[in-house]
């Protein structure tokens, strides 16, 4: 008897976003000590071709003889997303000629949470995760302008990071759904948090890997139900101090009463098509930049006459990521410090300066945009392309 529905689905999504990790993608480093070569792995096509006829004809055909391939993580709180992309992840990977671990992280944060990361490791293991990491941290006090919940993720990628680098490892897989991807832009629309905001959380971003976001949450509980395991119920999804809580429990139903069903696909599509647009202007404004890395400038001084003349969505990108080049976290930097920077440029009065978080200052001096230290030590940064955000 083959899988359940929800079963397949999630299959079927994850599949879909592993089948690119083909042999012939990887390197050397992606590869076991097994001296083993790319030319050694089955091609991915194949190996999903061989999957759909094992779907058909079994649905828990062994693994067995599995090649030592690239090495997938799966991020895995123990909860029923996560839960059910582990299991999932499982039973597709190997035959990608893949092999899959998993992560879980312990925050610290309930109590118990130390006893419930160890029992979700051993769950890993026993749905085939080889190898698995739990990882305690330290979830430092919120920054000015974040939250706990803020604090909590910088932690847990700073663990994910941790991980994939000492595993080497191709792909890290996280457990988000469309669901999930409706929320993040419910609450960027009522934070008035800008276009990039709205585009949700990419597919991909660097090894950064969300297989569930066309997924709605209620297939990865029946999914687990299915294989007849049971997630961790997080008391802070319905803790509704917390403001992702309060749009699930009570802004998206009141949303699906006074409007219809779909809503939830709505935003989820309005979140696709805004990335492409946030990615495409992104892009425009690196190739912008690269005149001042072709000429071999100085790009802690950029000139203002250049900056004025540019579109604002390219202007605004340009001055952002200059910021974080000079040592601005990530998260940190809101629309309304950009602002602020760009007002040097277009609404210039001979004010002094804009402070930045991370010590950074930003300041116009002789016709240039100029981003130091707080000390007043030049940065030298040197002009990368950027990733645009992290959720």
């Amino acid at each position: 008897m083959g899988p359940g529905a929800a079963v397949a689905e999630l299959r079927t999504a994850v599949r879909a976003c592993l089948a690119d990790l083909s042999p012939g993608d990887l390197t050397p480093a992606d590869l076991t000590p097994a001296d083993l070569t790319p030319a050694d792995l089955a091609p991915a096509d194949l190996a999903a071709a061989d999957l759909a006829a094992a779907d058909l004809a079994a649905g828990d055909l062994a693994a067995g003889g599995v090649p030592g391939g690239a090495l997938v993580l799966v991020a895995c709180s123990g909860g029923a997303d996560s839960l059910a992309l582990a299991a999932a992840a499982a039973f597709v990977a190997p035959r990608l000629g893949l092999r899959v671990g998993g992560v879980t992280v312990d925050h610290g944060l309930q109590p118990g949470s130390a006893e419930r990361a160890a029992g979700v490791a051993v769950l890993l293991g026993q749905l085939g995760l080889d190898p698995v990491r739990s990882v305690a941290v330290t979830v430092l006090s919120p920054g000015r302008g974040s939250g706990p919940e803020a604090a909590a993720r910088a932690a847990r990628y700073q663990a994910l990071d941790a991980a994939a680098r000492d595993y080497r490892a191709a792909a890290v897989l996280l457990g988000h759904t469309l669901d999930d991807q409706a929320e993040t832009v419910l609450l960027g629309l009522a934070r008035g948090s800008g276009g990039r905001s709205l585009a949700g959380m990419p597919v991909r971003r660097g090894r950064y890997r969300r297989p569930l976001l066309a997924v709605r949450r209620a297939a990865t509980t029946a999914a687990c139900a299915e294989l007849g395991l049971e997630p961790w119920q997080d008391p802070h999804n319905s803790d509704f101090r917390y403001a992702r809580a309060r749009v699930r429990h009570q802004v998206l139903p009141a949303l699906e009463t006074a409007l219809g069903p779909g809503v939830a696909e709505a935003l989820a599509r309005t979140a696709s098509q805004l990335r492409t647009d946030v990615e495409c202007l992104d892009e425009l404004a690196f190739a912008e930049s690269g005149r001042l890395r072709g000429d071999c400038s100085d790009p802690a001084g950029l000139e203002a006459g250049w900056l004025r003349a540019l579109p604002a969505a390219i202007r605004t990108r340009v001055l952002r990521d200059a910021a974080i080049m000079a040592g601005c976290p990530h998260g940190a930097l809101t629309a309304g410090h950009v602002g602020a920077i760009d007002a040097l440029v277009t609404g210039w009065h001979g004010q002094r300066w804009v402070d930045l978080p991370g010590g950074v200052r930003a300041r116009r001096r002789d016709g240039k945009v100029w981003f130091t230290s707080t000390a007043r030590l030049r940065k030298r940064v040197r002009w990368t392309k950027v990733t645009w955000g992290l959720s």
